[in-house]
């Protein structure tokens, strides 16, 4: 059952990379291997911990022994039997009820994650329901491909930081949509995006869901993940766009305008709440800061600002006209599958990780490469084909945070150690090498309809090159 448990983990991770050509959601799969995963374990718990490789039982065997020693010495053999303590241990010390503490515990970790990514989510969508984006896609009006390729290259670098990199690559497709009319022109335009996307959201805590995810883990901190891993993201897509200036030539052709929609908010409003909104998410790493909090406790205060500001502003307003942009109406527009998929793989890894699976893993890739830059590295051209939530996930589960003071290799893995700055630049940027290799890839794909064949000939190298570029980077600074 042990291996049957990695077989469903795998079964449904290809059901998930085919899901548009079988045309089943990939937040349905996720939630089932999610749940089988963990139906397995508990209904094998015994045969499964007897193996041996779970790193956590053998420190929840050590934890009841010690209950054992504190409590038997103080009774006698009658009182302890009478005490009833023999049985409660012996239920508490049960193989079963370990796989639902572990359960617990590993739920407490995901929802921290994902009422983040719905409280993130929501803001963004309550900017563009606002027109909140077009304070900064009205002021491009150059139509010199080269200069176009470097604006948007640029727009899109920073502000996935702030918005996070499949939001970001959503708000530029729709801006290209408006700029360029020439459909495969526009697809390297998009496949840019998502490059410079995924740069961007590599050097921010709230920029990619994997950087959340180490974020809110406490494998790394806000200001060390930017100042050390920047200048790699920022090379990752700079050396591409200096490749493809070279042939680059012309200019694009605009799109004839179609009869513009009246707008139901005023540019004070937009302003108004675009600037809120991105100042709640600017003020998320600044709150865990300062209240030492985690950081879901920010995007929810953030969250709650901006509502009652969004309230303030339409309150006199006919119901007819604001309906659309109530708060309440926005979350039905929220991407809630996503969040569902989040839930449904990052269940089945903590399910991996608790039942040994990823220690497994973690001896392998020490014994055969034994270089945190040549593990990292594999794991982002992993990210390519596999999507980059479950494999940081495992390595999450695969290394522990090593003490502060840690000597030798254990130094890689302390709190801002090189693996963990590290990962967080190959998870994020090594999707680019494929369309389907990242969440704004796959984002891109379905909105353009960009073929794999297509963005395989005309981008994969170039993403490769600038993945690589980064890492070369990385590894001058700090080693």
């Amino acid at each position: 059952m042990f291996y049957f448990i990695l077989l469903i983990f795998i079964f449904g991770y290809v059901v998930i990379a085919l899901e548009h050509p079988l045309k089943i959601d990939k937040a349905a799969t996720a939630l089932i291997i999610g749940v089988l995963t963990w139906t397995v374990y508990i209904l094998s718990a015994e045969n499964i911990l007897n193996l041996g490789f779970s790193p956590s039982w053998g420190e929840f065997g050590n934890q009841i022994k010690n209950i054992i020693d504190h409590i038997k010495p103080s009774l006698t053999e009658s009182q302890w039997l009478d005490s009833g303590w023999a049985d409660k241990i012996g239920i508490s010390s049960s193989p079963y009820r370990f796989v639902v503490e572990e359960l617990e515990h590993h739920l407490i970790e995901i929802s921290e994650i994902l009422f983040f990514l719905l409280g993130a989510m929501t803001i963004v969508e309550i900017i563009d329901q606002h027109e909140g984006f077009k304070v900064i896609t009205d002021k491009i009006t150059t139509t010199n491909k080269a200069k176009l390729l470097w604006i948007i290259a640029a727009i899109t670098f920073f502000m996935s930081p702030v918005l996070d990199n499949l939001t970001t690559t959503i708000v530029m497709v729709a801006l290209l949509k408006k700029l360029i009319e020439d459909k495969k022109t526009r697809w390297f335009f998009v496949s840019m995006v998502v490059l410079a996307a995924n740069s961007g959201g590599a050097w921010s805590p709230i920029g990619d869901v994997t950087t959340i995810m180490l974020w809110i883990g406490g494998q790394i901190t806000a200001l060390s993940i930017i100042a050390k891993v920047f200048l790699p993201s920022l090379i990752s897509i700079a050396v591409p766009l200096i490749i493809v200036s070279y042939n680059l030539e012309g200019s694009v052709k605009r799109p004839m305008r179609m009869k513009r929609e009246v707008s139901i908010t005023s540019e004070s409003e937009r302003i108004i709440v675009f600037l809120t909104g991105v100042g709640a998410l600017l003020f998320v790493p600044v709150f865990k800061t300062i209240t030492h909090l985690p950081p879901y406790m920010g995007m929810l205060f953030g969250l709650g600002v901006l509502w009652i500001l969004t309230e303030i502003i339409h309150r006199s307003k006919p119901i007819e006209v604001t309906d659309k942009l109530k708060v309440f109406n926005i979350l039905r527009k929220v991407d809630t599958p996503t969040v569902l998929f989040f839930l449904g793989i990052l269940s089945a890894v903590s399910c991996l990780q608790s039942a040994g699976h990823l220690n497994i893993m973690a001896g392998w890739l020490n014994a055969h490469l034994g270089n945190v830059y040549l593990i990292n590295s594999a794991i982002g051209l992993l990210s390519s084909i596999v999507d980059n939530v479950p494999l940081v996930a495992g390595s999450m589960g695969m290394y522990d945070i090593a003490l502060p003071g840690s000597i030798g290799y254990e130094a890689f893995f302390v709190q801002d150690g090189t693996f963990w700055e590290l990962l967080a630049y190959c998870a994020g940027t090594g999707g680019s090498i494929l369309i389907i290799g990242s969440a704004a890839g796959v984002a891109a794909m379905g909105i353009e309809k960009i073929d794999f064949i297509w963005y395989l000939k005309k981008i994969s190298l170039l993403a490769l090159v600038g993945y690589l570029s980064g890492i070369a980077t990385f590894y001058l600074m700090f080693d």
